[in-house]
């Protein structure tokens, strides 16, 4: 079997990255160790920058998003029981997110994908990556029982952060940088409709909270919890009472409860993989970073990454530039540690860390003055919506 490139991952990431290069006439092959419903069953980032909701686009992908996603042009920051709203249309020049489920985001790139005909392989067992130091790379799978290989030009590793790509670089090859923060969320799904029609993230002595959305009708809350803690000591009576301390009494009054239809703790950590090519496989998304959730930078950086990645393999088809192989790391690592830095910034404000009161106080005297501030309000919500693209040349 051959291909140009191969894909490991059929998640955003993997299936945008392989709908951008189809419509540049570049051949690909999706292999996912996982079944689709299983992809999709995975709940996850509901924000999406300016950037990403533009790349949807360019990859037609956008026909569901631009009819069912909603447009926020605000977030809250709630801190001393009061809400102050960083205004994107005023202090990031116009620009707007869009809230949009990851899950909508996947099943819209499947779709496309399957109406273009091109390959992707769902349930690829022992997928192995060989020989991508040399200009011969190749990936090797089990599919019902056969083994298959797999020949191509590129190898690019969409699959996670537990993935097989960044565990296929020898370890003298690779540098990481890791923060493990001492607490996580308690995130809950109901079907309810949101407490505001902006996102509102809190400060409180209790702890961190966040009420989010997916539409109209299906309501995403989170609270900061202790790593000890387990989704059954939270009953949905004692969630929503929690909640209700930690943002501000208008929002408590207003907020309308019901069952969770999803309950789950994730941890935060912040992760960096230097550089993000070697040979001929390039990392992108969280096969090469992680970011705490509170910046909402995800699935946002990986699709920077697929953004960086499809224009110069473009390039490199189309104009004959393998020069730029060697540019796709620094050019998606200068985004990806801005954002790395805005999402350690904005957790190290908005969460209880310890019961360190200069801390807290510190916390609240900067909330104070970015709030206040036409500087700091800028600086927020030009990081929120996301930094510019780098151009590919």
């Amino acid at each position: 079997m051959k291909t140009q490139v191969a894909i490991i991952g059929a998640g955003p990431s993997g299936l945008l990255l392989g709908q951008l290069l189809h419509l540049q006439g570049i051949d690909t092959v999706i292999l996912e160790r996982r079944s689709p419903e299983y992809v999709l069953s995975r709940i996850r980032a509901g924000v999406l920058e300016q950037g990403t909701v533009n790349l949807l686009r360019e990859a037609k992908a956008n026909h569901r998003m631009d009819k069912e996603g909603m447009i926020h042009e605000g977030v809250f920051l709630s801190f001393n029981n009061e809400l102050k709203r960083i205004d994107f249309t005023k202090y990031a020049n116009g620009q707007t997110v869009m809230v949009y489920g990851q899950t909508e985001v996947t099943q819209d790139l499947m779709d496309v994908r399957a109406e273009t005909g091109a390959l992707s392989i769902y349930e690829a067992e022992d997928v192995q990556l060989h020989d991508f130091y040399t200009d011969k790379p190749r990936v090797t799978f089990v599919k019902d029982g056969e083994q298959v290989e797999l020949e191509c030009d590129y190898i690019a590793g969409c699959d996670g952060f537990h993935g097989v790509s960044r565990q296929s670089v020898p370890e003298d090859q690779i540098k990481t940088y890791e923060r493990v923060y001492p607490f996580g969320w308690l995130g809950i799904l109901s079907r309810t409709p949101p407490v505001n029609e902006e996102l509102i993230y809190a400060n409180h002595p209790n702890g961190f909270a966040l009420c989010s959305q997916r539409n109209a009708n299906l309501s995403r809350y989170y609270v900061q919890v202790s790593l000890e803690d387990k989704v059954e000591d939270w009953s949905d009576d004692r969630f929503w009472e929690e909640l209700k301390t930690r943002i501000p009494k208008e929002s408590a009054d207003a907020l309308v409860t019901g069952p969770s239809i999803e309950k789950s703790i994730a941890p935060l950590r912040s992760f960096v993989a230097e550089p993000m090519t070697y040979g001929r496989l390039f990392l992108v998304g969280d096969a090469a970073h992680i970011v705490p959730p509170t910046g909402a930078k995800g699935l946002n950086l990986a699709a920077s990454d697929v953004s960086t990645l499809y224009r110069v393999l473009t390039k490199v088809y189309k104009e004959d530039r393998a020069d730029l192989v060697n540019k796709y790391s620094e050019l998606a690592l200068r985004r990806i540690w801005k954002a790395e830095r805005f999402s350690w910034w904005m957790t190290s404000m908005l969460h209880r860390f310890n019961d360190d009161a200069f801390g807290q106080r510190m916390q609240l005297a900067e909330l104070e003055y970015f709030t206040n501030s036409d500087a700091g309000l800028r600086t927020i919500a030009e990081n929120y919506v996301g930094l510019p693209y780098e151009p590919v040349e």
